[in-house]
């Protein structure tokens, strides 16, 4: 009785304006205030546990990784890790993806043992990997990632994979995800650029936006919403070597203008956690750099939710990044460095050090209260003391076809038309003979890629039976009878007999081959060179000797050089990893009942050790006459093709002069010339024609996607603004210079739409 007293006590000081030792001007919420009123009451030991993260399987029976049919709870593990070492936060599973029910009898089983059993009833975090939907819940919708998102230039399709995946996440009791990734990047060595938005800023920033808007909703205590966690600060997607988990060297105005934006962006959207980069930038490992984390994040953009590591990151400053002597001197130099959460992650040593060294005067009590209060901030805001766990039986809309029929649009948007020589496609007759061939053609997998079920998503002991792979969608079109199948190659290894393949090709009118890259994340995604395996290459010249046009499939995460086989292929489509609907979406683009609207978020390179972004500088164009055709990529950034035309007309400014601080009106015609309706995607570029730094080549500062019947004419209007006029100079402060700028207007990146004006540099 008297510790409620004095609790009901203190939350009454708080709310009548007292917050603590953090001070008002911070902490100004009501989940703040109560955070800060728990922290009072806390000791060093319990606060330590509230840092620490720990994975779930150190806390069930079996092996590490188990693949039990039933997951279940070890008694004295939870005793041990949850209430004697006060652990505040759990994350991800084993091997299998259980299904909702489970989940609800895993997390309430946790819940109600640290409810019941430790001294403030604090309820755990539990964080899981839902990038591209609740994918570790079986039987949960699986969605196109993000990738794929990008591809689709639409908004709208984020928010919604996003209201969607959080919705199935809390039918799962989990509250927290580790999503979405914002790693700008402009090296597609690294693998895991199929997580991201592709390699510009302003994607980032408006897909990344409407995907936390649609995780988060307009409250986290919402128990359909979910808290995000964007990751990962800052840097990490462009590592120098295209390793995952490597150093990355990115000058700090460039870090500024490319990479840090997404985050500022998600963080004004609400944001309430973040991760953090792995890697290094600049030789300071991400989890040790105090100056980007403390002074950029927290401090500069005003990060008022706490900072995760990554998986096993803080020890790895000293097994890794030599920058500490032992795990406990890397626990130092983390949570100096601004880190508010280890993911250990399977004990609590990370606790132990943290007491160690606040007892030995090494850490300030001051810091450790900042990170704690960060925590329970979070842990309110989403209601978790309130509800720490949920009915499934009240989610019934999860795995529904309304669900499925929104990540079949997602997909539908996303699949990129890359090629279509003589009008190859759509293939309308329903009565046309194909061979179907190549290691993505009869896969879930394949479509779904990794974070699927299973952390690598290659395994198909768990894919969903009433899902449909490429092969089954098209044979539900064209009919079985229509439609021959022959492996043709793994994704490494052999490939069939020239005389095999020719004898499938005989009797069919049209090939598809399903190529691509083995579903893999992380270190595991890591490869040498950018080229597709030459056993895939040469199904492809194998199968063009059959003389039959040949639609060629890409099934993968990030651009792979095919060179040698694009000019084999009549038709190509890039599908990324799209999804369990993608099987569905592709086939009914190829028969035309809907027509390809993808764009590319990323340039696609035609040679592995040319890799220049749409960003480019100037001198990029240099070719070997001196010439400017040095930039000659296989597709340009943005290209995509449709099975319609649309033209461009009438690209007007507001006014040719602007001053400091004003905004520019851009008008332009668009009319759907062909014999199918469609979407376009409407891209606005910006060219800064002189800087005192080397400008980019254009800069994407707006987009929209907009529908058309056939022969319909629409007028679209945007707004530049001021800062689009801005970049980051040597001082790594944001100027906007004065000269002359070029607008360009359009939907395909090579005959874009011109016109241009002049700033002053003054004030109206």
């Amino acid at each position: 009785m008297r510790r409620a007293r004095i609790v009901a006590f203190v939350l009454v000081i708080m709310l009548v304006g007292g917050c603590g030792p953090a001070g008002p001007e911070v902490y100004d919420d009501i989940h703040f205030r109560r955070a800060d009123s728990l922290l009072q009451l806390m000791s060093l030991e319990e606060k330590a546990g509230q840092m620490t993260n720990i994975g779930l399987t150190a806390l069930t029976q079996g092996p590490f990784w188990n693949d039990f049919d039933t997951l279940l709870l070890d008694t004295a593990k939870m005793q041990h890790l949850l209430i004697d070492q006060h652990v505040g936060s759990i994350q991800n599973k084993g091997i299998y993806p259980p299904s909702k029910e489970e989940w609800h009898r895993i997390i309430k089983s946790l819940q109600q043992f640290v409810l019941e059993n430790s001294h403030h009833k604090i309820p755990l975090l539990i964080g899981m990997d839902g990038v591209h939907g609740a994918t570790y819940t079986a039987g949960s919708t699986i969605f196109p990632h993000q990738i794929a998102l990008a591809a689709s230039w639409n908004p709208e399709l984020a928010r919604i994979t996003g209201e969607v995946t959080a919705y199935e996440m809390r039918a799962s009791s989990q509250p927290w995800n580790y999503s979405p990734t914002l790693d700008v990047s402009m090296q597609p060595l690294w693998g895991r650029m199929a997580e991201t938005f592709g390699e510009d800023t302003y994607m980032h920033k408006v897909m990344g936006r409407a995907f936390i808007e649609g995780q988060q909703g307009e409250s986290l205590s919402d128990t359909t919403r979910v808290a995000v966690c964007p990751k990962h600060f800052v840097g990490y997607g462009t590592p120098f070597s295209g390793k995952d988990r490597s150093p990355a060297y990115i000058p700090e105005h460039y870090l500024r203008q490319y990479y840090i934006e997404p985050f500022r962006a998600a963080i004004e959207q609400g944001a309430v956690t973040i991760m953090l980069n792995s890697g290094s930038v600049n030789g300071v490992p991400g989890h040790a750099d105090t100056y980007l984390v403390n002074e950029v994040l927290k401090d500069e953009l005003g990060f008022k939710g706490f900072v995760l590591s990554d998986w096993e990151d803080v020890g790895r400053l000293a097994s890794m990044h030599n920058v500490a002597h032992d795990s406990k001197e890397a626990a130092k130099i983390a949570v100096m460095a601004g880190v508010d959460m280890s993911m250990v992650p399977y004990d609590a040593s990370f606790a132990r050090h943290i007491i160690e060294l606040v007892n030995e005067g090494e850490i300030p009590m001051s810091r450790i209260d900042d990170a704690v209060r960060r925590i329970l901030y979070v842990k309110f805001k989403l209601g978790l003391f309130e509800q720490a766990w949920n009915d499934p039986a009240g989610y019934t809309r999860f795995g529904s076809e309304e669900f499925a029929n929104e990540s079949y649009k997602a997909a539908l948007e996303a699949i990129t038309l890359l090629k279509n020589e003589n009008e190859l496609l759509p293939i309308e007759n329903k009565h046309t003979k194909f061979l179907i061939t190549g290691p993505g053609s009869d896969a879930l997998t394949a479509l779904n890629g990794p974070w699927s079920r299973t952390w690598a998503g290659d395994d198909p002991t768990y894919d969903d039976p009433d899902k449909k792979t490429i092969l089954e969608a098209m044979q539900d079109i064209y009919g079985a009878g229509n439609i021959i199948h022959t492996p043709g190659t793994a994704y490494e290894g052999e490939v069939e007999s020239r005389d095999h393949l020719l004898s499938k090709a005989a009797n069919v009118d049209v090939i598809m081959v399903c190529l691509g890259e083995r579903p893999a994340t992380e270190k595991p995604s890591d490869i040498d060179e950018l080229d597709l395996p030459a056993n895939q290459l040469e199904l492809v010249k194998r199968l063009h000797q059959s003389g039959k046009p040949i639609i060629l499939v890409t099934l993968q995460g990030r651009p792979r050089i095919i060179r040698e086989i694009e000019p084999l292929a009549d038709a190509i489509f890039h599908a990324y990893w799209p999804g369990h609907e993608g099987g569905r979406a592709l086939a009914t683009l190829i028969q035309g009942k809907d027509n390809p609207s993808g764009k590319l978020p990323y340039t696609w390179p035609r040679y592995s050790g040319t890799l220049h972004t749409y960003q480019h500088k100037g001198s990029d164009k240099l070719d070997g006459e001196f010439g400017d055709g040095g930039f000659n990529p296989q597709w340009e950034f943005g290209h995509g093709l449709s099975y319609t035309n649309f033209t461009y007309n009438g690209l007007t400014l507001s006014a040719d002069t602007i001053h400091t601080g004003e905004t520019l009106q851009v008008r332009i015609n668009l009319r759907n010339t062909g014999p199918y309706n469609g979407k376009e995607v409407i891209q606005v570029y910006l060219r800064d024609l002189v800087a005192s730094i080397t400008p980019d080549d254009r800069k994407l500062v707006a987009f929209e996607k907009v529908h058309l019947a056939a022969w319909e004419t629409t007028t679209l209007e945007f707004l530049i603004q001021y800062d689009d006029l801005k970049f980051v100079d040597l001082n790594n402060q944001w100027v906007a210079e004065r000269g002359e700028f070029e607008v360009l207007v359009g939907g395909n990146p090579t005959s874009l739409n011109k016109t241009s004006f002049f700033y002053t540099g003054e004030s109206p």
